[in-house]
């Protein structure tokens, strides 16, 4: 196990010092380029605070749903597979549920300021 500062904490910092100190000293096509990478290292931070929970949650909605065992991309992988053969779909007991949560915490690592994931946060 590492000391601090987390993963997490470091690209959070990096992005901070690149958005705060060096983005207003540059500009024209180098500060289009220093925003995308600000926006990856942004991304990077939420994913290593999210990603873990996310992940877990969906593996045990998809045990639930398929009433199976496996690891995340088996499960997927077979949720997959019956959708295709017709054996689940939007009728299916908890599947809506399950797409629409799984939506979201991917929405919440990828675009937190979507308009629409917003809102539906809000709702709840």
């Amino acid at each position: 196990m590492q000391d601090e500062p987390t993963p997490t904490e470091l690209t959070k910092a990096v992005a901070d010092f690149l958005r705060n100190e060096i983005t207003p000293a540059i500009g024209g096509h180098n500060a289009f380029k220093l925003r995308v990478a600000i926006n990856a290292l942004d991304l990077v931070t939420r994913q290593l605070a999210l990603q873990q929970g996310g992940d877990v949650a969906e593996a045990a909605r998809l045990t639930q749903l398929l009433d199976m065992q496996g690891s995340l991309v088996e499960l997927n992988r077979a949720l997959a597979d019956r959708i295709a053969k017709g054996e689940a779909d939007l009728r299916t007991p908890g599947l809506s549920d399950h797409l629409w949560q799984t939506t979201m915490d991917k929405l919440a690592v990828d675009q937190p300021n979507y308009a629409s994931y917003r809102r539906e946060l809000g709702r709840k």
